[in-house]
C-alpha cells in the first residue's frame, strides 16, 4: 500500500469535495433568494417567507471564534470590583480550584452571553463555547451578516471564521536508547514518567487496549492534582478512565453545528473511531512490554516513551473531516484547566491562517502560547507536506515542532521464480514451504464465467474467482488505483487468497505514479508486493511465456511457478535516522504570503515512519488494519508523541523546568549524524520524481535527531518565558501593538530589537545584510563548568562568536553574541552551527541559518 502519512495525501481531495459542496449550497441559496423575492410579491405567502428567511440565515451560518476585551484568567491582574486577580506568572500552574478563578470565569462567561443577547435574537445564533482561561472569547454559530455586526460591536477584538485542522512502538525505545540509557535514571521502565500527565488532543482512545490498562502488579495510584473529567461509555455504562487513563472527554460542538459530525460513525464519546488517537497515546505513554500480535504473528513488544505517564484524552478529531479549530481550542483550554503537564498535538491547520497578519497570531497559536505560560510543554506535528519547501503547519516559537524520521528497520521480502530470478518486494508475511515452488495463477485467468476482468484483477472479491483453480497455488493480482484511494487493501487480498485456499499471493505494481512510496503491510498468509514496475514486468513476462493458451486466450495449462520468502523479520540499517519523504520542510513562514520568518522550523527530528503502536479495532482510518489491535503507520503524527513522551521523562527528572528549558534540552543535545557516523540524509525527489537521498539541512530536521539520554543532562539551557514571546511578536514586521494586545493582553513594553534575538536554541536570519549580531543567554543547569565556544558556517556567510569561552557556576546565566557577515550573495541559505563544549563533557549545539542580501 502507499505510505500512510496520516495527515494526508487525500486531504486536498477532501478539501475540494467540501469546496464543491459549498459552491452548490451557494447556488441553492441564490435560487432561494430569487424565490423569496417572488413570494414577497404575494402577501398570502408572507408567513412562508418568514419561515424561509429564518431557514436561510441558518443555512448560511458558520462557526466564528470571537475574542473580546478583558483579560482571560491567566492574565487578569485585578481592577474589576468584586473580582480578585487571577494572573499567573510565566511557567506557573493555574489553580482553577480557587474561588477567585471560579468567580472570574463565571464573570467572563456572563459577559459573553450578555454581549450576544444585546445584539441578536436568541433563536438566530448558537453560542458553542466560552473561552475563559487562556483567551477571553467564545465560539458562536451565526450568519456572516451577524458576524459582521459582531465585528463592529464595542468591546470585540477579533472575529475569525473557524477553519479546519487535520490529523497530521516496538522498536523505537531501543533505537532511542531508552531501556538502558534513560529509564534506569527514573527508576526503571516501571517508573519512567511516573505521575506526569500527557494530554492528547486527537481522535480519542480505545480504553480496553492492553497498552492502556491499569496493571495488576503495579497499579496506578490516584493523582489528586489532576482535575479532568471522565465520560461514561453509554454502551457499557463504564468510565473511560482506569487510573492509567485519568481523563477522557470529547469536543464536537463546532463539528455538530457545521453538519460534519455523524454520531454513528464518529461516536459522541471519547471512544476512538479512527485509530489515530490510540496510536499517538501509546507511542508517548503506552504500557511497557505489550506483545504486538497481528494475524497470529508477534512483531515484538511495544512500549511508550514514558510507560508510566498518565494519559488524558481530549477528543476533537474525527475520521472523515478532521476537526474544527473551535473544538480544538476548547479541548486545549480544558486540558490546561485540568492540569496536564505535556500536550501532544498530532494535528495542524490545512493551510496558513488567512485571517491574521502572521502565522504566529491566531486563536489556535494564541491559546497554545497561554498554555505554555502556565507551564505546559507542547509538542506538535510539523506536517506531512514534504519533501517540498515551506510545507510546515507548525509555526510558533513556543511550540516544539516535530519532523519525522525513518528509523533503522526495513521490512523486505522476495519472490523466487521457476527460472531462477529473484524479484525483490515488501510484505510482512511468513514464507511458503522451504524448497518447494507453487504454481502461479493470475486472477484474470481464473474468473468465473459471470465476472468481468476490469474489476477483479486486484483480488478484492473472492466470490468472482474459481476456487478450484486457485486452491493450493499462488494467486497473482494486479495493483489498481483502488489501492491508492483506499477502496482496496493488501489485507483484503490476503483474505481473498485465504478464502480460496491459495498458499499465498503476489501483488504486482504495473504502473506507479512518480514518487509513490509503498509501506509493508502485515498479512497472515505468504504474500508479497512487487513495487518495482520493471520487476513486475519481468514477473508478467515469465508468467506469459510459461502459460499456454488456446486461440480464445483461455489458459490450457499453468506452468509458471514460484516461492515467497520470509518477510517477518526486519533488517536493521546503519543509514538511520533519515528524514522521511513526507515530513514537512522549512523555511518557516511568518504570514499568508509565505514570507520567510526569522525562526527555524521544524525544531527537532524523531521517529515517524513505520511505527508500531496500539490501534482501535473499530478504527477505520487504515484499511489494512481494520479489526486489529495494532497498526504500523507513518506520519509526523507519530513523531510528535515521541517528543511528548521524552519531554515527560525530562519533566520527571527536572520538575521545575519551564517548557522552553525542556525544549532547549531536547534540541541542543540532538545528533546530525546517523548510526554510521555520516551526516543524516533526507529522502527527496529527483528530477524524474523518483526517490533519492540528499544531505539533510536544518530545514529538514531542525536541530537534529532527538537523543533522550543526553537531553536529561544538557549542561546549559536557553530559557524563555511569556514576555520573551511577546517581545518576539512585538518585533515581527507587519504586526502592530494593538493586534498583539488583542491576543496576548500585554502591551509591547519589551522589545528584542529583532525577532532573531528571541532566546531560542537556534538562530535564523532570513534577510542578512552586511553584518548582523545575534544575542543569546545560556543558563547552567549542572555543576560549575567552563565552556569553549566555536562556530562554523558555509562560505557565503562569515560567523564569529564572543566571548570565546565562559565559566558558569550552578544556576548562573551568561550572554554571548554571534555575528554573521555576508561574504557573497548566492540566493540560497547558508547553514552552520555554534558549539559550546564544556570541560566536564557537555556539548551544547545550536543550528545557524542565514541568507545573505546586498541590501
Amino acid at each position: 500500500m502507499p505510505s500512510s502519512t496520516n495527515t494526508l495525501d487525500l486531504i486536498p481531495f477532501l478539501d475540494q469535495c467540501f469546496g464543491c459542496n459549498s459552491k452548490r449550497v451557494l447556488q441553492i441559496n441564490s435560487n432561494w433568494e430569487l424565490d423569496l423575492v417572488m413570494m414577497m410579491m404575494n402577501a398570502e405567502h408572507m408567513f412562508t417567507v418568514l419561515v424561509l428567511f429564518v431557514f436561510l440565515i441558518f443555512a448560511k451560518s458558520e462557526v466564528y471564534i470571537v475574542t473580546v476585551e478583558g483579560d482571560p484568567v491567566i492574565s487578569y491582574r485585578g481592577g474589576i470590583d468584586g473580582f480578585e486577580a487571577t494572573a499567573v506568572e510565566s511557567d506557573e500552574k493555574l489553580d482553577v480550584t480557587s474561588d477567585s478563578v471560579t468567580s472570574y470565569s463565571q464573570h467572563l462567561e456572563t459577559r459573553h452571553d450578555t454581549l450576544l443577547e444585546s445584539l441578536f435574537e436568541d433563536e438566530t445564533y448558537t453560542k458553542i463555547y466560552s473561552y475563559k482561561h487562556l483567551i477571553n472569547g467564545f465560539a458562536v454559530h451565526m450568519s456572516p451578516e451577524q458576524a459582521e455586526t459582531l465585528r463592529r460591536a464595542p468591546g470585540v477584538k477579533s472575529v475569525d471564521r473557524d477553519w479546519k485542522v487535520r490529523k497530521l512502538t516496538t522498536h523505537t525505545p531501543q533505537f532511542l536508547g531508552l531501556p538502558t540509557g534513560v529509564w534506569p535514571t527514573g527508576g526503571g521502565f516501571d517508573r519512567a514518567g511516573e505521575d506526569i500527565v500527557i494530554g492528547f488532543v486527537d481522535s480519542g482512545i480505545f480504553p480496553h487496549h492492553p497498552s492502556f490498562q491499569n496493571t495488576i502488579t503495579e497499579p496506578y495510584e490516584p493523582l489528586p492534582r489532576y482535575r479532568g473529567k471522565c465520560e461514561i461509555d453509554l454502551d457499557t455504562k463504564r468510565s473511560f478512565c482506569n487510573g492509567k487513563i485519568v481523563g477522557a472527554q470529547h469536543f464536537a460542538k463546532a463539528a455538530t453545528v457545521s453538519g460534519a459530525f455523524n454520531p454513528e460513525i464518529d461516536f459522541a464519546s471519547p471512544l476512538d473511531g479512527d485509530g489515530h488517537g490510540s496510536h499517538t497515546a501509546a507511542i508517548a505513554a503506552g504500557n511497557n512490554g505489550i506483545p504486538v500480535r497481528v494475524h497470529g504473528y508477534e512483531y515484538g513488544r511495544a512500549s511508550g516513551m514514558a510507560p508510566r505517564a498518565r494519559i488524558a484524552v481530549y477528543k476533537a478529531l474525527y475520521r472523515l473531516f478532521g476537526g474544527f479549530v473551535a473544538d480544538v481550542v476548547a479541548a486545549i483550554e480544558q486540558a490546561v484547566h485540568d492540569g496536564v503537564d505535556i500536550l501532544n498535538l498530532s494535528v495542524g491547520p490545512n493551510s496558513p491562517p488567512a485571517t491574521t497578519r502572521t502565522t504566529f497570531l491566531n486563536p489556535f497559536d494564541a491559546v497554545l502560547l497561554s498554555a505554555v505560560k502556565t507551564g505546559v510543554f507542547v509538542a506538535q506535528a510539523a506536517g506531512n507536506g514534504g519533501p517540498f519547501a515551506k510545507t510546515l503547519v507548525s509555526y510558533s516559537p513556543w511550540i516544539a515542532s516535530v519532523a519525522a524520521a525513518v528509523d533503522d528497520r526495513r521490512y523486505k521480502n522476495h519472490l523466487t521464480l521457476g527460472d531462477g530470478k529473484i524479484l525483490p518486494g515488501i510484505g510482512m508475511s511468513p514464507a511458503t514451504h522451504v524448497d518447494q515452488k507453487y504454481t502461479l495463477v493470475a486472477a484474470n485467468d481464473v474468473l468465473l464465467d459471470s465476472s468481468g476482468k476490469s474489476t477483479t484483477a486486484d483480488c478484492q472479491r473472492p466470490e468472482v474467482l474459481n476456487k478450484n483453480m486457485v486452491k493450493g497455488n499462488i494467486l497473482l493480482c494486479g495493483y489498481s488505483f483502488n489501492f491508492v484511494i483506499g477502496t482496496a487493501s493488501m489485507a483484503k487480498v490476503a483474505e481473498t487468497a485465504k478464502a480460496l485456499g491459495a498458499v499465498g499471493f503476489v501483488l504486482a505494481v504495473e504502473n506507479a505514479s512518480p514518487g509513490t512510496k509503498f509501506d509493508p503491510v502485515p498479512v497472515g498468509v505468504p504474500g508479497i508486493l512487487i513495487t518495482d514496475v520493471s520487476k513486475s514486468t519481468e514477473l508478467i513476462d515469465y508468467y506469459n511465456v510459461s502459460t499456454s493458451r488456446d486461440w480464445t486466450g483461455r489458459v490450457k495449462s499453468f506452468k509458471a511457478v514460484g516461492s515467497i520468502g520470509n518477510g517477518l523479520e526486519p533488517i536493521l540499517h546503519k543509514s538511520a535516522p533519515m528524514v522521511a519523504l513526507f515530513s514537512a520542510r522549512g523555511p518557516n513562514i511568518k504570514d499568508y504570503s509565505f514570507r520567510d520568518a526569522d525562526l527555524l522550523k521544524p525544531d527537532i527530528l524523531a521517529p515517524g515512519s513505520l511505527i508500531w503502536a496500539s490501534w482501535s479495532p473499530n478504527g477505520t482510518d487504515e484499511a489494512n488494519y481494520i479489526g486489529e489491535h495494532f497498526a504500523m503507520i507513518s506520519g509526523t503524527s507519530m513523531a510528535a508523541p515521541h517528543i511528548a513522551g521524552i519531554a515527560a521523562l525530562v519533566k520527571q527528572k527536572h520538575p521545575r523546568w519551564s517548557p522552553a528549558a525542556i525544549k532547549s534540552a531536547l534540541m541542543t543535545t540532538t545528533s546530525t549524524l546517523d548510526r554510521a557516523e555520516r551526516p543524516i540524509l533526507a529522502q527527496q525527489y529527483s528530477g524524474s520524481e523518483t526517490m533519492t537521498f540528499v544531505q539533510a539541512t536544518p530545514f529538514d530536521y531542525g536541530s537534529g535527531h532527538v537523543n533522550p539520554r543526553a537531553a536529561l543532562d544538557p549542561g546549559l539551557i536557553f530559557d524563555a518565558g511569556y514576555e520573551d514571546y511577546i517581545g518576539f511578536l512585538c518585533t515581527t514586521p507587519g504586526l502592530d501593538s494593538h493586534e498583539i494586545r488583542n491576543y496576548t493582553h500585554l502591551p509591547c513594553n519589551y522589545t528584542l530589537g529583532h525577532p532573531y534575538n528571541l532566546n531560542s536554541p537556534s538562530i535564523t536570519v532570513s534577510h542578512l545584510v552586511r553584518t548582523q549580531t545575534v544575542t543569546r543567554t545560556v543558563t547552567n543547569v549542572n555543576e560549575e563548568e567552563t565552556y569553549k565556544i566555536t562556530a562554523r558556517m558555509s562560505p557565503a556567510v562569515a560567523i564569529e562568536t564572543r566571548p570565546q569561552a565562559m565559566t558558569l557556576k550552578p544556576g548562573a546565566s551568561c550572554k554571548f553574541t554571534v555575528s554573521l557577515t555576508v561574504r557573497s550573495v548566492t540566493g540560497t541559505y547558508s547553514f552552520g552551527e555554534v558549539l559550546l563544549k564544556g570541560n566536564r563533557g557537555h556539548k551544547v549545539r545550536i543550528p545557524v541559518v542565514a541568507m545573505g542580501y546586498d541590501r
